[in-house]
């Protein structure tokens, strides 16, 4: 039996929630959603978690501070920020911290697919598994 791929949206925007949430479950994927970061962080869901589509800004903790966060924690997660602002320094700031992707909204929903299909294949690859 395989395990489940398990995606984690993380967005502020319970409509960005919904249809990502449509969309993963739509190709598969066991999806949760969270409205912040630190509901993620508290949640059971967090280990189980192979990857994280994260907004950028967000409320108390950004997305990413939750990747500097994960990061310190010893979570190798494969991260894709999504973003209505997007912002070159930002985005190499996200990319250099070791997130996959880094999305402008709205983006399209075979943009995401891909880019999460790939962020799991290339992390799965790179752990030897």
């Amino acid at each position: 039996m395989t395990t489940p791929t398990v995606i984690s949206v993380v967005d502020d925007d319970p409509s960005v929630r919904a249809a990502t949430n449509n969309l993963l479950r739509s190709r598969g994927y066991t999806v949760h959603t969270f409205a912040s970061a630190e509901e993620f962080l508290g949640s059971p869901h967090l280990n189980e978690t192979s990857c994280v589509i994260a907004d950028v800004q967000m409320p108390v903790m950004s997305g990413l501070d939750l990747l500097a966060h994960m990061r310190a924690r010893g979570y190798a997660t494969p991260f894709v920020f999504v973003t209505a602002f997007p912002d070159d320094r930002v985005r190499a700031r996200a990319l250099s911290a070791g997130a996959s992707y880094f999305l402008a909204k709205p983006f399209g929903g075979l943009n995401l697919i891909k880019s999460v299909d790939i962020a799991l294949e290339e992390h799965r690859g790179g752990t030897g598994a």
